[in-house]
Order: C-alpha cells, then sequence, then structure tokens
C-alpha cells in the first residue's frame, strides 16, 4: 500500500529496537546448507553451531605506469605482480590454517592491455573459526604482500573495510532442535553470513539447514530436493511448536 518499514516502525531505527525485541522469544531460521558437510554425512537435516568471524579488507598497491612495448621488464614498478603475489599468499595461508579466502575483486588503472598498471586494488574477503585464525591469516597475507611489493618497488596500503565478529547460536535452542531430529543429528558451523547472525546479539537464536546436493553457493546450480525441503520445514515447525508450548498440548 505504499507504507515504508520506516514509517510502520514509527521512524528509521537509529539502532536496536527493545520495544520490539521484548516481542521475540527466539528466532529460528531454515536455510539450505551452503556447502556440502550434509551431503558427505550422509544427513537431510542439519543444526548450526554458529558463524565463522569474517570481514573485507582492501589492498591498495601503487606502482609506476608505462608503456608495455617500451619498458625494460628490469626497469618496471608492476603493481600487478605484488598483486599476483597477493593472491596466492592468500590461498596458502588459508589452507595452512584452515581457514577460507578469496580475492574475487579486483580494479586495474588505466586497465590497459598494452601499459603496466599504476594501481592495483584487490579485495580480501577471510573467514575463520576463531578471531585469533582470521587476524592471524590476515596478518600472513599483509606481511606477504608487503615483502613482495618492497621486492617489486611498489607501494601497499591495507584497509579493513568490515569484520563481523564470530556468532555462537543458543545452547538451549540447539539442545532442544537436536532432540526433535535424534541425538546424532549433526551439528556444524558456518562461514557464511545470515539474519540468524544479526539477531544472535539480542534474542536466543538458531538455525537449521537443509541438504546442498551440490554444495554450491549464490548460483543456479544451488539445490535441494523436494523431501529434504519438507524435511526442514517439519522440523521447523516441531521446534516452533515445542518453543510455543503448543508442542507440550
Amino acid at each position: 500500500d505504499g507504507t515504508t518499514l520506516a514509517a510502520a516502525l514509527g521512524g528509521p531505527p537509529a539502532g536496536a529496537r527493545p520495544d520490539l525485541l521484548g516481542r521475540i522469544g527466539a528466532f529460528v531460521e531454515l536455510h539450505i546448507e551452503q556447502g556440502r558437510a550434509l551431503i558427505d554425512l550422509g544427513a537431510p537435516v542439519g543444526v548450526a553451531s554458529g558463524i565463522w568471524p569474517h570481514g573485507r579488507w582492501r589492498f591498495d598497491i601503487t606502482g609506476e605506469p608505462n608503456h608495455a612495448g617500451t619498458t625494460r621488464m628490469s626497469d618496471r614498478r608492476d603493481p600487478m605482480l605484488t598483486y599476483a603475489f597477493t593472491v596466492l599468499a592468500a590461498n596458502k595461508e588459508a589452507r595452512l590454517r584452515g581457514a577460507h579466502a578469496t580475492m574475487g575483486r579486483v580494479e586495474v588503472e588505466p586497465n590497459a592491455t598494452n601499459a603496466i598498471p599504476a594501481r592495483v586494488r584487490g579485495w580480501l574477503d577471510a573467514r575463520a573459526a576463531d578471531p585469533a585464525t582470521l587476524a592471524a591469516v590476515v596478518e600472513a597475507v599483509r606481511a606477504k604482500a608487503a615483502e613482495r611489493a618492497a621486492r617489486d618497488g611498489t607501494e601497499l596500503t591495507l584497509t579493513r573495510e568490515s569484520l563481523s565478529d564470530e556468532v555462537t547460536f543458543d545452547g538451549g535452542l540447539i539442545e532442544a532442535t537436536r532432540r526433535l531430529l535424534a541425538d546424532d543429528v549433526p551439528v556444524l558451523p558456518t562461514a557464511a553470513g545470515h539474519d540468524a547472525g544479526i539477531l544472535a546479539g539480542h534474542v536466543p537464536t538458531a538455525m537449521l539447514f537443509v541438504r546442498n546436493p551440490t554444495g554450491v553457493s549464490h548460483s543456479p546450480a544451488e539445490s535441494a530436493t523436494d523431501e529434504d525441503c519438507v524435511a526442514g520445514v517439519r522440523r521447523l515447525a516441531e521446534l516452533l511448536a515445542e518453543l510455543s508450548g503448543a508442542g507440550q498440548a
């Protein structure tokens, strides 16, 4: 009807709304698994234990722009070399620590085929099981990039653009969910951000995952069978009934 969310709330919220949060006893999110843990475990439904801490860091690497055809290799100060080394370093350091690191976004100036770049700007998305491991991955990548920049004659600046803390879901809700499913239901962490991660700081929160046969996320290849989706919805309904007291009737 044209009513904005801000208007429905009585004005744009400047932060948490205790008057609204106080009406929420618990929040349970049902989501397709963004990974393939459940398919490997042979389980249609799982329970989330929490969300890995994660963040994004911007690497600005500057060098000396010049002509690709006339500049000797020994005379170059090519920021693309530093960036390429940084991408490989991120992959290695994350693997060594059981973490995730991705450099999937890059901007190049002037972005010409026959020009040595003046600047390369790339973003690191890093995630790990705990804050200490995450910090260690980022610091290791930074150190490797700085070492390579010194060799290439380039300059490196690292800027943290975002950081989301570790989220641990409500233990009571996790146990209630496990009782409804089975004692041996898989409990697994997720490295992806979710709505439940935002609300977990305010109300008791839990998540259910439905098996994803491909393990692919945010892609047309992401899928779940009808049977598994029904199983997930039924488990969600059973949990909500228990939480509301309806399951005790």
